[in-house]
């Protein structure tokens, strides 16, 4: 008898990944809100590009073809949508990006079976990540737990994205953003100040708009209601 092959089937394999994303909240009339983006982008070109933006719509009220506008305008700035949030899955269309909820870090917890020894508790999270060498142009430290300190200088065209507070015991030449998960009591500190760009819970300031009697000193930005302050460190 002739032995029959069958094919051996392989398994799909799903994993679940997070990624950090910028989520931007556009307010009417659109055509506004569009134009600061552009203001922003020629003040830092290539900001976004690569970065994946999240679009929070639950603050306007566009329809399913003014939604698909805002997608396509933003693409033409080089800025890829990665998902589409506070709206109705009717005004979402399978050619826009997909619809996303909640938006939050999860911890899958299964039980333990009775009569078997407990598992050891895990490692509490970070809080902080320390980063002992010197962050060089083109690199980005993302630590959306907690705080992130810096013991060198960040070059030109490097970043940091913080979910706290920044600590820069160097230069700080590149972009820095804090809290970026809604922290407003955040702060970013550095000994010598020649950024590109300051951001802390959305607001940001350019180079053009730091006041050139704070370049090449210690200096630390926070958030006074909706306006970003920068002052020396004495």
């Amino acid at each position: 008898m002739d032995a029959i092959a069958k094919a051996t089937r392989q398994p799909v394999r799903m994993r679940g990944r997070s990624y950090v994303a910028f989520t931007f909240c556009p307010v009417v009339p659109i055509a506004g809100w569009l134009e600061e983006i552009d203001v922003m982008l020629a003040r830092s070109p290539g900001f976004f590009v690569g970065k994946p933006v999240v679009l929070d719509l639950s603050a306007v009220d566009l329809s399913q073809s003014a939604i698909a506008h805002l997608v396509t305008s933003l693409e033409q700035r080089n800025i890829r949508v990665l998902g589409i949030e506070g709206v109705d899955a009717g005004h979402v269309t399978t050619s826009m990006p997909p619809l996303l909820t909640g938006g939050r870090n999860c911890v899958l917890t299964q039980n333990e079976p009775k009569n078997e020894p407990k598992k050891p508790e895990a490692k509490p999270k970070l809080t902080s990540l320390l980063v002992e060498s010197p962050v060089r142009s083109g690199q980005s430290v993302v630590f959306a737990e907690g705080d992130v300190t810096v013991l060198g200088s960040v070059g030109s065209g490097a970043e940091i994205v913080a979910g706290g507070s920044i600590h820069i015991y160097g230069t700080l030449r590149g972009r820095a953003m804090a809290g970026v998960n809604g922290n407003s009591a955040a702060r970013i500190f550095c000994q010598r100040i020649e950024a590109e760009l300051l951001a802390i819970d959305g607001y940001y300031q350019t180079a053009e708009e730091i006041s050139a009697t704070l370049r090449n000193r210690p200096a630390q930005a926070w958030l006074q209601g909706d306006i970003m302050r920068i002052t020396p460190l004495n």
